[in-house]
């Protein structure tokens, strides 16, 4: 069975591949990057203030590194269909069809992830931090207008 000190290191490590790779890949960047972080400490914020609140479970280290993961994975999946399928300039039905292509199957990837993090007992909403940050993402690149129209 792994211990949660294995466990921790290698999370530790997968979270700083992932730093490394959303700060240097070239569809990514300082923009994606700040974006990482921005979610992820309103994450934070949120989960500490629910244990205050609320009576949550205090979020752990190990669970602040696993919403980080989580979050990089979702924006970067985000970017990755936003590559695909850029967002449109112009709001209408294509952006409403386009945003549930991205968050139904993020819910079932999240879903998967959770069980891989957290197991049966999970504390945190794992699938819908990794269903927000892929919408959050799938932002990152955007038609042109003269695209739209020629």
């Amino acid at each position: 069975m792994v211990k949660e000190a294995d466990a921790l290191n290698v999370i530790n490590i997968v979270a700083i591949s992932l730093t490394i790779l959303v700060w240097f890949h070239p569809m990514m960047g300082l923009l994606t990057f700040r974006k990482v972080i921005g979610i992820t400490l309103f994450l934070e914020l949120f989960y500490l203030i629910g244990s205050y609140l609320l009576d949550w479970p205090f979020p752990t280290p190990y669970v602040l590194i696993q919403l980080f993961v989580v979050t990089v994975w979702g924006v970067v999946l985000g970017i990755v269909f936003s590559r695909i399928w850029p967002l449109p300039s112009h709001k209408g039905l294509e952006r409403i069809f386009r945003t549930f292509l991205v968050v139904i199957p993020a819910l079932g990837l999240g879903m998967g992830l959770q069980v891989l993090l957290q197991g049966a007992q999970a504390t945190q909403a794992i699938y819908l931090i990794f269903a927000l940050s892929a919408w959050l993402g799938s932002g990152h690149f955007v038609r042109g207008a003269a695209e739209n129209y020629g």
